[in-house]
């Protein structure tokens, strides 16, 4: 049987947006990560969730939930994989000491719109890209749009000769949405990454993609939350 672990990273000192991970966020008074928390937990096809942090808010909330819920481990990081200087590398390879399943699932809680069935239709599609001689997946946005290069004095995605082409007729670019990376614990060890060599890229659209890096990126992601929430 195939097994997945979640791997849940926050950490304390986030400099754009200030305590991000459990400042409340509408009325969730444990803010995005109550709310990444509880989607992870009503997933089907997750056996492990792994919160790793040096946040202690982030500790605090994760362990009263995990005395009621099996499925959660919390671990505190060190902080020397928890600063903003360090090397996402090394974070990489510490993963599988803390993930106990066969594949891991890399998620943040940055990514308010990503629901639980939307995690089982990513597991579900990683599986079968395997068969498909992927090694990997991860999600992405797709971006078919007018991209200048300054450089090149150009556009960087133009497929013809034609010097304004249709967008539907540029070369698609894809950028990585940071909501989910699948990767089997195996790809972990060998490429020291959370993707392998041939990665699937599921593409999302519209707010599942949306990423809280900036204060007005959190003062958007409430206004699409009470939006869908009523």
């Amino acid at each position: 049987m195939e097994t997945i672990s979640v791997f849940l990273p926050t950490r304390k000192g986030s400099e754009r947006v200030l305590n991000k991970n459990t400042r409340k966020f509408c009325d969730v008074n444990n803010g995005l990560l109550e709310i990444k928390l509880d989607q992870l937990l009503k997933t089907e096809l997750v056996h492990e969730i792994v919160l790793s942090s040096n946040d202690d808010a982030s500790l605090e909330y994760g362990t009263k939930l995990a005395s009621r819920e099996n499925r959660l481990k919390v671990i505190e990081r060190p902080d020397e994989l928890a600063s903003s200087s360090t090397n996402l590398i090394d974070l990489v390879k510490y993963v599988p000491s803390i993930c106990n399943m066969s594949h891991i699932l890399w998620t943040h809680v940055t990514s308010p719109f990503v629901m639980s069935e939307d995690y089982d239709n990513a597991i579900k599609t990683y599986f079968q890209s395997l068969d498909e001689d992927y090694d990997s997946l991860m999600s992405v946005k797709t971006i078919q749009n007018f991209l200048w290069s300054k450089e090149k004095n150009d556009l960087i995605n133009r497929l013809t000769d034609i010097k304004w082409p249709r967008t539907q007729d540029l070369m698609p670019l894809y950028e990585i949405d940071s909501a989910f990376f699948i990767a089997s614990k195996n790809v972990y060890l060998k490429n020291e990454d959370r993707i392998g060599l041939k990665p699937f890229l599921m593409e999302q659209s519209g707010y599942k993609s949306f990423d809280v890096d900036w204060e007005h990126d959190f003062d958007l992601a409430e206004l699409i939350y009470k939006s869908i929430n009523g």
